[in-house]
């Protein structure tokens, strides 16, 4: 399945009035279209049938317009879909953890392949956008953290501070999910690897 059908906008037209949901939508467009690199702000302007004068009245700069783009693919592609799992129903907090964990590495890898221009400026953007990623990795772990509490209220978890828990997994599967380390994702033994962490992980809270 192409990644870019899963969560990408729609094609951008060129109505007026100009909003940054349609900026936005043709700077994904075209980033898949030539890269992060090779983006411009004027390639974005054409698709738009504007100035890029125009775009710089929404976005300060090209940073600024990549960050965007970055926190809104984060919070469609990676954020939201992890919260469908905090709040699904039945199971045990155990099983809804190691889901979470599962959904968020494995989209991770896939959109490595099968939509790397996006991923590449997420990588890049990690790097810089230093806020942005901090607030992003904060609503994770406190998803993470609303899982441990359910597990500690139905007293299949120890009792502890959920947060300072959750924070810990989150760095500990780290390896499987940050995109510093995408180039091991495919070796052979990751998913043994990945196995080890969570036995680990689960004899320390339950």
């Amino acid at each position: 399945m192409n990644r870019e059908d899963d969560c990408s906008s729609p094609i951008v037209t060129n109505d007026l009035p100009l909003t940054k949901e349609m900026i936005l939508d043709a700077a994904e467009q075209v980033l898949r279209r030539f890269g992060p690199d090779k983006t411009s702000v004027v390639d974005i302007a054409k698709v738009l049938q504007v100035s890029h004068g125009t775009l710089y009245r929404h976005f300060a700069s090209k940073s600024s317009l990549r960050e965007a783009v970055t926190e809104r693919w984060l919070h469609q592609c990676i954020a939201e879909p992890l919260e469908a799992v905090v709040g699904e129903a039945g199971g045990s907090a155990s099983e809804r953890l190691r889901l979470w964990l599962e959904t968020l590495i494995n989209a991770k890898r896939t959109y490595s392949i099968e939509d790397p221009e996006m991923f590449m400026m997420y990588a890049a953007v990690t790097l810089d956008a230093i806020e942005m990623i901090t607030t992003h990795v904060n609503r994770l772990i406190r998803q993470i953290a609303r899982i441990i509490d359910q597990g500690i209220q139905s007293g299949e978890f120890k009792s502890g501070p959920s947060e300072v828990i959750a924070k810990a997994i989150f760095i500990a599967t780290s390896r499987f999910h940050h995109p510093a380390h995408a180039k091991e994702w495919m070796a052979e033994a990751v998913d043994v690897e990945f196995e080890t962490v969570w036995n680990l992980i689960l004899s320390g809270i339950a």
